[in-house]
Parts: C-alpha cells; structure tokens; sequence
C-alpha cells in the first residue's frame, strides 16, 4: 500500500488543522493505521491508532481529548484532526500502515509510511 500525507500548516496555538492520508490500493480496509509525528532532534512517536473497520482507536496522553483519528474506508483515507494545537504539537507528521498494529506503539512495528507533512503551531 502507498500512502500520501496532506494537510499540514502552520496555525497559531488553539487553532485546528485536519490531516489526511490518502492509500493507494484496493485493501485499504485490511490495514490498522497510525500516525506518528517527529520532531526536530527528537524520536518519531506514536500520536494516534485506529483498527481496519475503524470500530477502535488509541490516542497518546499527550493528545487526548484534542486529537480524532477517523477513517473512511470507501475512500481509502485515513483522517487526523487536531483540535487546540499547541506549539509542542510542531512535527513533521506520518500516517502509516500495518495488517497487524493497532497495538503497537513504536514504528517499527508499522511497514509502510507516508511522506510527511509538517504542522507548525506557533505562540
């Protein structure tokens, strides 16, 4: 499967911004989907997970109650929308995908990845 990122911006804290990820492919529905974000000098992590039939999904504290992960499995898209951003939500921000990883945290569980987009919240 292919991915493609979008959305990204640059926003001013307590804004919003929604992000897609676009898969290629006719399984899409097969696939567990996570975004992960990374920012500079730090280590890729886990933001968001959501299971193939999107009936389950897992935030990281650090975005919970601000973050929604959702999917549309008619049109292959995965969706990320954030809500009350702050400038330490500022990361380069992957969707990527796995048939097994709606319990994984880390990225090397997840085979195949996006682009990246960049979300910048500024002070």
């Amino acid at each position: 499967v292919q991915l493609q990122a979008s959305g990204g911006g640059l926003v001013q804290a307590g804004g919003s911004l929604r992000l897609s990820c676009a898969a290629s492919g006719r399984t899409f529905s097969s696939y567990d989907m996570g975004w992960f974000r990374q920012a500079p000098g730090k280590e890729r992590e886990d933001v968001a997970r959501i299971r193939k039939s999107g009936s389950i999904t897992y935030y990281a504290d650090s975005v919970k109650g601000r973050f929604t992960i959702s999917r549309d499995n008619a049109k292959n898209t995965v969706y990320l929308q954030m809500n009350s951003l702050k400038p330490e939500d500022t990361a380069l921000y992957y969707c990527a995908a796995d048939r097994s990883a709606i319990l994984t945290t880390t990225p090397r569980g997840y085979n195949y990845w996006g682009q990246g987009t960049q979300v910048t919240v500024s002070s």
